[in-house]
């Protein structure tokens, strides 16, 4: 697909910016998607002028998490134009929030906005979802029947209930998120493998992509409260955090026709240092 609508969520601020500056195109398309409405307007009005004019460049303040706003999005995306590209950067870290906001925004969040995007998806459409390295650490990239189950149902009313029945102390349900978050992403790269043949079916891509330690506003305020994020750059084999023009070269690269052979896969960009924690805890 040459020409189309260029979808970017958490567009204000971080990778979503990054990505939405490096997917523009002039005379093309874009919606810009977050909760700050002031903050897009400015993003808005700093794309406008490469974009050829504030007419190429809309904006919606939604919740990823608010089936309503998803499907007033989904409308206006049916009024721009066909639906090209989604980068779907929107979420929440471990500081923001506790574990079920991190599950819902995260998880749930993605499932709705890609149940909501699929009936406009054609051929050449693709969509890239964030997922984390978290995913790729620890206990996560082992997984675990029984937890695996529950998530592979984000959207099950009772997704919650049936979260805490089976943590069961396993993780912080009063108040923790540092484990919620790497276990939500993982069931972001379970999801998109899931959800591949459906988009498939309709000539579409869909992938995700887990950063590492990425120099955004986000990353900065982890590395202030976590201790374990210092330590996790410390230990990167490319001695530094990435920049967020990096991920989003990535992610202009998993929507070209240069990786039309990509689709239901997670990419890990993170320097390496996933592979040095996972050897360093084996």
């Amino acid at each position: 697909m040459d020409t189309g609508v260029t979808i970017v969520t958490g567009a204000a601020s971080g990778m979503g910016l990054s990505a939405a500056r490096r997917l523009l195109r002039p005379r093309e398309t874009m919606l810009l998607v977050d909760l700050d409405a002031a903050k897009l307007d400015a993003v808005r009005a700093d794309l406008a002028e490469y974009a050829a004019g504030s007419e190429w460049v809309h904006t919606a303040v939604a919740d990823v998490t608010d089936v309503d706003a998803l499907a007033r999005l989904a409308e206006q995306v049916r009024d721009l134009g066909p639906f090209r590209t989604l980068a779907h950067a929107a979420g929440i870290s471990p500081t923001m929030g506790e574990w079920w906001p991190m599950v819902h925004v995260d998880l749930v969040g993605t499932a709705r906005v890609l149940q909501a995007l699929l009936p406009l998806a054609q051929p050449g459409t693709v969509a890239v979802c964030w997922a984390s390295n978290a995913a790729h650490i620890g206990a996560v990239p082992a997984g675990d029947p029984v937890l695996d189950g529950v998530l592979d149902d984000p959207l099950d009313p009772e997704l919650r209930a049936r979260l805490t029945a089976v943590l069961d102390g396993r993780w912080d349900t009063d108040g923790g998120s540092g484990d919620a978050y790497g276990w939500a992403k993982r069931g972001v790269i379970r999801l998109v493998r899931r959800e591949a043949s459906a988009w498939g079916a309709r000539g579409a891509r869909l992938l995700s992509l887990s950063p590492g330690i990425i120099n955004t506003p986000m990353t900065r305020q982890e590395l202030e409260q976590q201790p374990m994020m210092q330590v996790m750059l410390d230990n990167t084999p490319i001695p530094r955090m990435g920049a967020p023009s990096e991920v989003a070269d990535l992610v202009a690269f998993l929507v070209s026709d240069a990786a039309g052979y990509l689709t239901g896969t997670d990419i890990l960009i993170d320097g390496g240092v996933s592979a040095t924690i996972q050897g360093m805890l084996s």
